[in-house]
């Protein structure tokens, strides 16, 4: 499966945001990469420009590519609400994020990892799509074999209480199991995502 490879800080530091998780290079260097550093005086973005930005930055942050992310964003016109939090509410809902958001991986890179290599059930099926959409009531575990695997073990003991920050999901880390109950509000989605951008960009 095609994802992005390239290097996170550099474009965490372009887009300004961490999104893919702590950074220290970021954290120490927050403006854009070049050899001027933080010395050039920057032009103002066009409304395109950011725009794009946004869409970049959810798309990165999600770990998604431009036509899973473009397919996203055209099922959630298609259904009544808010398109933007729909959107937000779907990239949520995907696999990998919601392993991520349990606790069981430390990074969505290392959940996508996770789902790929078949280590992780949804309602007792192993899934080995990061993609898949998860509905309301849909039981998450990590496999029976896989449950003893070291970075499975630390993730979960370094992260007991990181599921309990999002009311949509609820996981027990002594089972290993979790259970994703509804979509999330917008206001409980911690992503610092312009999702109005991404509508105005698709909709040109």
């Amino acid at each position: 499966m095609a994802r992005y490879t390239g290097p996170t800080s550099k474009k965490a530091r372009a887009l300004g945001e961490p999104i893919f998780g702590f950074d220290k290079a970021f954290e120490k260097k927050k403006y854009a990469p070049g050899q001027h550093g933080n010395s050039r005086k920057r032009k103002q973005k066009s409304d395109y420009a950011n725009q794009l930005m946004e869409k970049q930055k959810a798309k990165y942050t999600y770990g998604v590519l431009e036509r899973q992310f473009r397919n996203l964003f055209e099922k959630s016109t298609r259904k009544s609400g808010v398109t933007g939090e729909i959107l937000l509410q779907f990239l949520e809902a995907r696999l990998d994020n919601v392993v991520y958001r349990m606790g069981i991986a430390p990074t969505r890179r290392a959940a996508r990892q996770l789902v790929s290599h078949k280590h992780i059930v949804i309602n007792g099926i192993v899934n080995n799509i990061p993609s898949t959409q998860l509905h309301p009531g849909d039981v998450i575990s990590v496999r029976g074999k896989s449950q003893g695997l070291l970075v499975v073990e630390e993730s979960i003991n370094a992260n007991k209480n990181e599921s309990k920050k999002f009311g949509w999901i609820e996981f027990t880390p002594s089972k290993m199991t979790g259970k994703f109950l509804e979509y999330p509000e917008r206001e409980n989605i911690p992503e610092n995502i312009n999702e109005q951008l991404i509508v105005e960009l698709y909709s040109k």
